[in-house]
């Protein structure tokens, strides 16, 4: 996908903030419990398939409901997207929000799959609409 330059410029800002990690550190604190891994994509997106284990929180609302599904703002939540750049932008306002311990995965989705990571199809969405 060929993206704008003014989206890339503030892609890059963002990620000038946030820490980034990768498809292996993801999969091994998303098995030990030790993070909550959170889809930023589109829920039809979701829908075709996603990270085993992964909530799904769009883009769309994640500042609007973060706070309820994570309270703790010491939390370790790492975000992911499809190629790692709405997942970089939400990752900066969580931590806007006073979110302390938020990364971005990475490659997104992509380098999930490209890595053979585990992954569900067709998990039902939850509590995306209020």
């Amino acid at each position: 996908m060929k993206h704008s330059p003014g989206f890339l410029k503030l892609v890059d800002d963002a990620k000038s903030r946030v820490r980034e990690v990768s498809v292996e550190e993801t999969r091994r604190k998303l098995e030990t419990g030790r993070a909550k891994v959170i889809d930023v994509r589109e829920e039809s997106e979701w829908a075709a398939g996603h990270a085993r284990g992964a909530e799904y929180l769009g883009k769309g609302i994640i500042e609007r409901d973060i706070e309820a599904r994570v309270p703790d703002k010491n939390a370790e939540i790492i975000l992911y997207c499809g190629g790692g750049f709405r997942s970089a932008l939400s990752a900066d306002n969580l931590q806007r929000m006073g979110y302390r311990n938020v990364a971005s995965m990475a490659g997104g989705w992509r380098a999930w799959q490209e890595a053979g990571a585990p992954a569900e199809p067709n998990r039902k969405v939850l509590d995306t609409v209020k």
